[in-house]
């Protein structure tokens, strides 16, 4: 697995798997909209399999990122290229931490409850305000995740 710690392709000191990572990370919330308007398009089948191929990928982005970190020397080994404070990077880290876990939580729900109503054929339906409100949640949740996510990588491996 040394490919994953060749020099990245984004021009940054940023080992290969994370500038990978990074890209997805920073397209994630267009896919996730392109799949939304499926869904407004009314285009149900499509967009339930969308959001399902895209949380798949992604928790698999999850663990391809926690692989790479851990073989790479966690934390302390990719801040020490980086001119920002350690404790301010923590901060953001600890930050970006707790929005991913908590939208990767609200997530699974979604998509659980989701697939479970659309088999029910409650959604589009009674459950669709409901899901719409789950939806939202986790769709700003995947934002705040990729912006924290690009702003991690930008004070580890820029600044």
């Amino acid at each position: 697995m040394d490919y994953m710690f060749a020099q990245g392709f984004l021009g940054t000191r940023a080992p290969l798997f994370m500038d990978v990572v990074t890209l997805i990370v920073a397209v994630l919330p267009v896919l996730v909209y392109g799949a939304i308007k499926l869904a407004r398009q009314k285009l149900y089948k499509a967009h339930a399999l969308s959001q399902n191929l895209i949380f798949i990928v992604s928790v698999i982005v999850v663990g391809y990122f926690e692989y790479g970190v851990r073989i790479g020397g966690g934390f302390d080994a990719f801040i020490k290229g980086s001119g920002v404070s350690h404790t301010y990077v923590s901060i953001v880290l600890g930050l970006h931490v707790i929005i991913a876990v908590l939208t990767l939580i609200y997530w699974s729900i979604t998509i659980v409850k989701a697939d479970y109503q659309f088999s029910k054929r409650l959604i589009p339906g009674p459950k669709s305000n409901e899901h719409k409100v789950l939806a939202l949640k986790t769709f700003l949740g995947i934002v705040f995740t990729s912006f924290s996510g690009i702003w991690v990588y930008l004070l580890l491996f820029v600044y």
